[in-house]
């Protein structure tokens, strides 16, 4: 007998019960609130991991009530290894919110990190969440947590906010319909007795559009991806970077695990899976071009997201016929999530420190800020894909599997859109190590060290990860099956 269960249980209730008391904590409780919930959850994520590893899936039967009555959570690898993305990241803006809304003084900062856990402790248990209607309880929570921390940053983001909101609630609608009709065909909601269960028919073929078309909506997949840009550049630094890194992955785990798993045996699963890579190559290229369009910089990052997503899209066939296509996908996931957490950080600092974001007005910070430089310039690394980079490994398996698949358009995709990335990144980087002039330099104003450090952190991180690829192979070998843990 494993600890596992335990963990299992740890990881989804210490983000919640840290809300609770960062809520009733104040301004200065909340954020040691929040810091020290974070350090608990990623012990909580770490030992979770090691039990997955160690023992296998792990399984926990919610109050004791067994199948189809009772509520199960589990965790196989690929949970486990999301699970640990958003550990890491979480806790890097865990470090650098602390400091940003200390040094801001900004009015909101006290209701960022009840929200902020809350939304930590909704992903957290969608990721361990083993029935389909938990899943829809657990995307409502996250959306509804997201919209309140975008609204945080004012009255400027009201219209970014609500169009985030009336976006979320129309893809879990979506969603929530194919879970009844699911129920009502199979009589049951979770996920293992649905993939045993699983058969051709009218009710599955419906189910199955209408939740994809919810979770596309939830995760900006082109061209259902217009609230992103917005909320994303609008919101409040560590919140960007929460969106952006965590947030939009939980739609496309539900969606891998959709056509992985539970609908894998339909015989249109191979065309929807091509349809949604399709929509991954569009996104690479149409976000990669509006990125390379942007003249401020958070905006330039937020369509830099739509693209990223792409590249998740574009592995969902490769993932369903090669195993080795899944660590590709993780790898790709979290070196977005951090390198991109790591870009927003620097926005944030050099918003902080200059005012605004504009890039052609940002003339020489690479001298006046050498670590929020150096952490883009290594974030920027990561996400165009150069070698020894997370970025670099996650292509390259993905490429290598295309090859092996025959699926060059996938490996010309792969291509074009890290030449974009490199022009757009580029474009960015290069205002940073010219000369600013003697007025700009003079108005720019003194930028706390801590959330620079965060911001060079996550970037290292993105770099380390092309270190990761064995151990993400040997946590993606330990999956569930329809008869698991019977």
């Amino acid at each position: 007998m494993t600890a596992g269960p335990g963990w299992l249980v740890a990881v989804v209730t210490l983000p919640l019960a840290g809300a609770v008391v960062a809520l009733l904590a104040g301004r200065r409780g909340g954020a040691a609130a929040g810091l020290l919930t974070s350090l608990l959850v990623t012990a909580a994520v770490c030992g979770l991991t090691s039990a997955v590893l160690a023992a296998g899936p792990q399984q926990l039967a919610v109050g004791g009530w067994a199948l189809p009555l009772g509520i199960a959570l589990r965790a196989d690898g690929l949970a486990a290894a999301m699970l640990l993305l958003s550990a890491l990241v979480g806790s890097g803006i865990s470090l650098y919110a602390w400091r940003y809304f200390a040094a801001s003084h900004h009015a909101a900062g006290a209701l960022f990190w009840p929200v902020w856990l809350l939304l930590w402790g909704a992903l957290n248990a969608l990721y361990v969440s083993g029935d389909i209607f938990n899943l829809y309880v657990t995307l409502e929570l996250l959306g509804l947590a997201a919209v309140a921390l975008i609204a945080l940053a004012g009255a400027s983001v009201v219209a970014a906010a609500l169009r985030y909101l009336l976006y979320a609630l129309l893809g879990s609608m979506l969603y929530l319909l194919g879970v009844v009709l699911l129920y009502a065909e199979f009589g049951t909601l979770d996920l293992l007795q649905l993939q045993a269960a699983m058969r051709p028919g009218l009710a599955p073929a419906l189910a199955a559009t209408l939740m994809t078309v919810g979770l596309m909506v939830k995760t900006a997949v082109f061209p259902l991806h217009f609230w992103l840009p917005a909320a994303h550049a609008g919101a409040p630094a560590p919140v960007s970077a929460a969106l952006s890194g965590l947030v939009v992955k939980a739609g496309f785990y539900l969606l891998l695990r959709l056509w992985l798993e539970l609908y894998a045996a339909l015989p249109a699963a191979l065309l929807v899976q091509t349809l949604l890579a399709a929509l991954g190559a569009a996104a690479v290229l149409w976000g990669g071009v509006q990125a390379l369009r942007q003249v401020r910089l958070k905006p330039l990052i937020a369509y830099s997201t739509v693209a990223q997503i792409g590249y998740l899209m574009l592995a969902l066939p490769l993932a369903a016929a090669a195993p080795a296509a899944l660590p590709a996908v993780v790898l790709l996931a979290a070196s977005h999530a951090s390198a991109k957490a790591a870009m927003f950080f620097c926005a944030g600092t050099l918003l902080a420190a200059y005012g605004h974001d504009r890039i052609a007005a940002l003339r020489g910070f690479a001298t006046q800020l050498p670590v929020t430089a150096a952490a883009f310039a290594l974030a920027a690394v990561s996400l165009v894909g150069l070698p020894l980079s997370g970025g670099f490994v996650g292509k390259f398996l993905l490429v290598e599997t295309a090859v092996g698949a025959g699926a060059w358009w996938i490996v010309a995709v792969v291509l074009a859109g890290s030449l974009l990335a490199a022009a757009y990144l580029f474009a960015a980087l290069a205002p940073a190590f010219g000369s600013a002039a003697a007025s700009e330099a003079a108005q720019r104003r003194a930028a706390a060290w801590l959330p620079q450090y965060a911001a060079l952190g996550m970037a290292l991180l993105s770099i380390a990860l092309g270190l990761a690829g064995p151990g993400a192979q040997a946590l993606l070998a330990v999956t569930f099956d329809a008869g698991a843990l019977r």
